[in-house]
């Protein structure tokens, strides 16, 4: 017949576990000797010495492969996306909607525009830009900036005309005749399309009467972006890039309604039909004059 188990009580546990921690027979700290305790902390040294060493040669060796100026991978980056200014965002997208009796309600979109075009100030571009050949790519294969940089071409708020803020600091907001900023995305060696044809903003309606869009004027001249602006290099090489924009101004648009608008950017090398992507090459906004 089997014998129950003496149960042990909490000091001879206690006792137990002392012995060990330190067996004085056999001079064991926790069940192994001192030169067992020696050559085991030896072997884990060594083992993650060897394992911090594999890993830093291959991180080493990968940041060989890796280009500071370039990425590796930007094969999603077909074409750039297109920002607007003032971008004021609603439920459905961007919607410019304001009172153009009130003050307050069209200051808040000449605001975003002076802000955004401080460093397109002549004296700020003088500064650290220069002046570009227009009509051709700016191709620079050595780094001939200060600093080992690129250098990045002159683009000055004078360009945009009645648009610029400069002889209209309201840009036609309280007039109801609003400017719009249209920027591409920056996307590093991209080329738009070919020498002699460069891109250029074309804006259509998508909801309501075509008549708005009898009178627009465009800066500059046309709605281009002159090529000498790309391609672009990248922040570390041309720290002082600023991209050109192309100022829509809408003269004819009826008060009080809600229209949409379309603006394309036209180009070789530039998609507008991109499904997953509403924003690749294109913007699409409302727009509502309250009077």
């Amino acid at each position: 017949m089997a014998t129950l188990k003496e149960k042990r009580t909490c000091g001879q546990r206690c006792e137990d576990f002392g012995h060990f921690v330190w067996n004085s027979d056999t001079k064991q700290f926790m069940g192994r000797t001192l030169e067992r305790w020696v050559y085991i902390s030896l072997y884990y040294v060594s083992f993650y010495i060897v394992m911090s060493g594999l890993f830093i040669l291959a991180l080493y060796v990968m940041l060989l492969t890796l280009n500071p100026y370039t990425p590796t991978y930007q094969d999603r980056l077909i074409s750039p996306g297109v920002i607007l200014r003032p971008d004021i965002w609603g439920e459905e997208g961007l919607e410019i909607i304001y009172n153009a009796s009130d003050k307050k309600s069209w200051m808040r979109m000449t605001n975003i525009l002076d802000k955004y075009l401080l460093h397109y100030n002549e004296t700020h571009q003088n500064e650290s830009n220069r002046h570009c050949p227009s009509g051709s790519y700016y191709i620079q294969k050595d780094f001939k900036g200060p600093h080992h940089t690129k250098y990045a071409c002159i683009f000055t708020r004078e360009m945009l005309g009645n648009c610029s803020g400069l002889e209209d600091p309201t840009y036609g907001y309280p007039e109801g005749k609003p400017c719009f900023l249209i920027k591409m995305n920056r996307i590093i060696n991209f080329l738009p399309g070919k020498v002699g044809s460069p891109p250029y903003v074309k804006c259509t309606m998508l909801e309501g009467s075509p008549s708005n869009l009898d009178q627009v004027e465009y800066y500059p001249v046309n709605g281009t972006f002159d090529i000498s602006y790309f391609p672009y290099y990248g922040s570390l090489a041309q720290p002082n890039y600023t991209n050109p924009l192309v100022a829509v101004k809408f003269n004819s648009i009826k008060k009080n309604t809600e229209i949409k608008i379309e603006c394309k950017v036209v180009a070789d090398h530039i998609c507008t039909d991109n499904f997953h992507d509403p924003y690749e090459g294109k913007v699409v906004f409302q727009l509502k004059i309250e009077s």
